[in-house]
């Protein structure tokens, strides 16, 4: 035992001779408990064997060997060392780090929106800008040209609207949009693709509702889309969304598939009877003009008989008799014009209203065969 000195006003405290540790006392082979697995075996190493890598990191942490002892830190050689290179490797990082978030190449098409602690602070236009690195400032890119497109319905099944006439249509449409202002995009709106799809869709139901169904499957397509984009254009406005609506197209529109033939023939119908409509109205238009060109050449005739009765009345004579035997085969020759000879071989006749029967062909002449001599 040991007898230890012990503070002023304290009893010594007593000791053991050699301490010992969790594997028994120090690293004597004859020492009871279990042997230190990081101590030598007993004997010593064999002959002739050459140190291990962790021999090497042993005798390092001990202590032993390599550098000036005394001068580490805490007791370990070279630690001086290995603490520059960790801070050289922090500054490495911390320097590309900064440069990663502090410079910002924007695209043509982009614009930035930057942020400083959360706040907005302004929109970068194209090039290369510098901002203060994150996350003090942050710098959200936006594409500004490009137009997105979002289809309805998105898995291809029927998207059933009812009209004004109680009628359902199946209707399927495209709808164009782009961003206008980035900063409203970012910040005023949470989902800006969700909103825009849930006013396309409230809106197109609500103007659908007011037309007929004729109109919506025909003539009314053009109105449907200029009032969608119309008011879906003032409700993302009174979102503050930054979104422009660039266009709506109905690229289908048809009654429910289960009633679609029905409704083909119907419309079918419909556009036969517009047609023989309009013919109609030709043939009337072409009887119209033609009495009133008759009617205006009757009252310039009529300016001329009441200037000359006798000469007028002797002209049209003569035109209504040309007009009425120019269609006649017969030749009239009145007594004071008697010819000897009249020629009546160039006389020129006029067909019949209705055709002839055909005539059948000749038969070719039997040869005649005689008997006897005469002659």
């Amino acid at each position: 035992m040991t007898i230890l000195p012990g503070r002023k006003g304290r009893p010594p405290i007593l000791a053991a001779e050699t301490p010992k540790g969790p594997w028994g006392q120090g690293d004597e082979p004859d020492a009871g408990g279990p042997r230190n697995p990081w101590s030598l075996p007993p004997g010593g190493r064999k002959p002739g064997a050459k140190p291990t890598a962790l021999d090497d990191f042993l005798k390092k942490a001990r202590g032993g060997g390599g550098g000036g002892g005394g001068g580490g830190f805490n007791g370990l050689p070279g630690a001086p060392n290995a603490r520059a290179l960790w801070l050289i490797g922090a500054g490495i990082i911390l320097l590309v780090w900064v440069l990663y978030t502090s410079i910002h190449p924007i695209a043509p098409q982009e614009r930035g929106v930057v942020t400083y602690l959360g706040r907005y602070s302004g929109t970068l236009d194209p090039g290369i800008a510098m901002t203060m690195p994150a996350p003090i400032a942050n710098v959200v890119k936006v594409d500004v040209q490009n137009i997105r497109i979002e289809n309805f319905p998105e898995s291809g099944t029927e998207n059933l609207m009812l009209t004004s006439d109680q009628n359902i249509i199946d209707l399927a449409y495209a709808v164009r949009w782009k961003i206008s202002s980035p900063q409203n995009y970012v910040f005023q709106i949470d989902k800006p693709r969700d909103t825009v799809r849930a006013t396309a869709e409230s809106v197109m139901r609500e103007v659908v509702a007011n037309v007929s169904l004729d109109s919506a499957l025909g003539p009314g397509r053009a109105m449907i889309e200029n009032q969608v984009q119309e008011r879906m254009q003032k409700v993302l406005d009174d979102y503050k969304s930054g979104i422009v609506v660039v266009g709506v197209g109905i690229k289908q529109a048809d009654p429910p598939a289960r009633v679609n033939d029905a409704f083909k023939d119907v419309t079918a119908a419909q556009q036969d009877a517009q047609g023989v409509r309009n013919q109609a109205q030709s043939y009337a238009k072409q009887v119209v003009a033609r009495a009133e060109g008759e009617a205006s050449q009757f009252d310039k005739v009529y300016e001329q008989y009441r200037l000359a009765p006798e000469v007028t009345r002797r002209r049209m004579y003569y035109e209504t008799m040309e007009a009425v035997l120019a269609k006649s085969d017969k030749t009239i020759v009145e007594p004071s014009g008697v010819v000897p000879y009249l020629p009546m071989g160039n006389a020129r006749r006029v067909p019949d209203a209705a055709p002839a029967e055909p005539v059948a062909p000749a038969q070719p002449a039997q040869p005649v065969t005689t008997t006897g001599g005469g002659q």
